[in-house]
């Protein structure tokens, strides 16, 4: 089970405990961070959500994320969640929005990665994601305007896309 801190919509705590699967109450939200990793050399790590995944199995994405657990800080489960889904430990993490879910349930933290490690040193998590690629900037942005890019995570991406990689 996993547990989330309840925020007001202006991101102080609530004070109540929200349960992943369990409806958001009005008025409450959750946050969630969202990291998209680059590589030094620019090219943009992509991966294909396991099929099992209840939403959006199949899809590709270029990030590692997941709601905050409750307790830690939004940069604390960027990390987390970043370890956890690729292997990667983020030794910087810029900024890049922050922006409310159009449902009004969830405030999204994006932030870039810039790493060094080895292409072939990526970790897939289990149940999560089932491939990655390292794609060039141009690949990247083809295939985040195709079917199979996740919607919502593309609408965040595109307002920003000429501050991802530099």
């Amino acid at each position: 089970m996993e547990i989330w801190d309840g925020y007001y919509p202006d991101e102080t705590l609530a004070g109540k405990d929200l349960i992943r699967g369990q409806e958001i109450p009005k008025g409450l939200v959750h946050l969630v961070c969202e990291i998209l990793v680059v590589h030094q050399d620019g090219d943009v790590l992509v991966t294909k959500r396991a099929d099992c995944k209840e939403s959006y199995g199949g899809y590709y994405e270029a990030s590692a994320g997941g709601s905050v657990l409750k307790g830690e800080s939004v940069e604390e489960g960027a990390c987390r969640e970043l370890w956890e889904e690729t292997g990667i430990k983020a030794d910087n993490l810029k900024l890049l929005y922050k922006k409310m879910n159009k449902r009004g349930s969830a405030i999204h933290y994006g932030y870039v990665c810039i790493t060094d490690i080895p292409k072939d040193g990526v970790v897939l998590q289990q149940g999560e994601t089932v491939a990655y690629q390292w794609m060039s900037q141009e690949e990247f942005k083809k295939l985040m305007m195709g079917e199979k890019f996740i919607p919502s995570r593309r609408e965040r991406l595109l307002e920003y896309m000429d501050e991802l990689i530099s």
